[in-house]
């Protein structure tokens, strides 16, 4: 485990210099007053993706003209993104994202039953309670309720919007996630020449890595069982080489691991409309490479971004934090303090050590199947 630990604290410590082979970096921004979770004035704890058109602000564009007064909003939207594309000089470019977090997992629903201190003290770090099983977290019934609500409102504003079709889908290669895009996107009408519904598993998009076993990824054999013809990114090994149930990765480790998966999808992939399946704190991450503000989202909640990408000669050096022991207890707490700090029974001391129960993912389905 620590040396597993040790290479994955190397690779970040080097994707800490940013640069491409062509001693260039991308410069990412956030374009604002296009969208409502642009505003400081929107409150993300009650905002709803499905009534508000994604957020898409009613406005007129530059590219508006007397041709496109019968056109929707989400129709003269993507004409005026082609138009600041074709503005642009060739080191700028113009994106818009969708970042959907999955639906509401078994470990979502066990944090809220347990209370946050006794689940990230101890329940976190074990697979399961004997009823439920939440390392590599799937669905529950409500989180599949939730991805079912975003494919009725892609197919909505297909139908009624017109909006444009991801060119290109990206998923987190946990569970919850691949269960969320399966469902949101499987079966959708698609407009007329869109690109088919076949999404690439991206190791980079996976949730931030703790010690909690819901970050736990399953192995590749079993996720390619289970989602046949979606196709793995290149390099991806067959066991989580990240997770090791001891070290958690830092803030500043998450945000050099996310810059260079935006930096590897807007180098490798030319689409302008783009589909990321991922997690809370993983999206929060990349909002922060691209410089929007703070918007938590809700289970099965969808943000879109335009984004503008910018190639800069030179380099640009990224601070990241190496990774940290997160001290847990070997039971159920008394309580946690203010620093997170937590306080266990009988006055014993936190451990930094795996506890039982927190095999390997398929071990730990079997044995509550028997």
């Amino acid at each position: 485990m620590h040396i597993i630990n040790l290479l994955a604290g190397l690779a970040l410590s080097a994707a800490s210099l940013i640069q491409a082979h062509d001693g260039s970096y991308i410069n990412y921004s956030t374009v604002i007053g296009y969208f409502l979770q642009d505003d400081p004035a929107t409150n993300a704890t009650t905002f709803d993706y499905t009534t508000t058109n994604f957020g898409l602000i009613n406005r007129t564009y530059p590219s508006d003209s007397s041709n496109t007064a019968s056109l929707t909003q989400w129709q003269r939207f993507a004409r005026q993104v082609s138009h600041l594309n074709r503005a642009s000089p060739h080191n700028i470019n113009y994106r818009v994202l969708f970042f959907g977090r999955h639906g509401e997992g078994y470990h979502n629903a066990a944090q809220t039953f347990y209370g946050t201190p006794a689940w990230n003290c101890y329940w976190a770090e074990v697979d399961g309670n004997g009823t439920a099983i939440w390392s590599d977290a799937h669905l529950d019934a409500a989180g599949t309720a939730q991805a079912q609500t975003a494919h009725a409102f892609w197919t909505h504003e297909f139908s009624v919007q017109h909006i444009p079709a991801p060119e290109k889908y990206y998923v987190s290669p946990l569970w919850r996630c691949l269960q969320t895009a399966n469902v949101t996107f499987a079966g959708l009408r698609l407009p007329r020449g869109a690109a088919p519904f076949v999404p690439t598993i991206k190791h980079g998009l996976r949730e931030g890595i703790s010690i909690h076993t819901c970050d736990r990824r399953s192995t590749r054999a079993e996720i390619h069982a289970a989602f046949p013809d979606w196709p793995f990114e290149r390099g991806f090994p067959e066991t989580d080489q990240l997770w090791n149930g001891v070290t958690a990765e830092t803030a500043g480790a998450q945000a050099v691991r996310s810059r260079a998966v935006l930096d590897d999808i807007f180098t490798a992939d030319e689409s302008t409309w783009i589909s990321v399946t991922s997690h809370s704190g993983e999206i929060a991450s990349i909002l922060g490479v691209l410089g929007h503000q703070a918007f938590s989202l809700n289970t099965g909640a969808v943000i879109p971004v335009l984004v503008k990408a910018e190639t800069v000669k030179g380099t640009t050096t990224t601070s990241a934090l190496g990774w940290t022991v997160s001290p847990h207890c070997t039971a159920p707490p008394v309580t946690s303090i203010n620093n997170g700090a937590c306080v266990c029974q009988r006055g014993k001391a936190p451990v930094t050590t795996t506890l039982a129960g927190s095999g390997p993912t398929e071990e730990a389905r079997v044995e509550v199947r028997k």
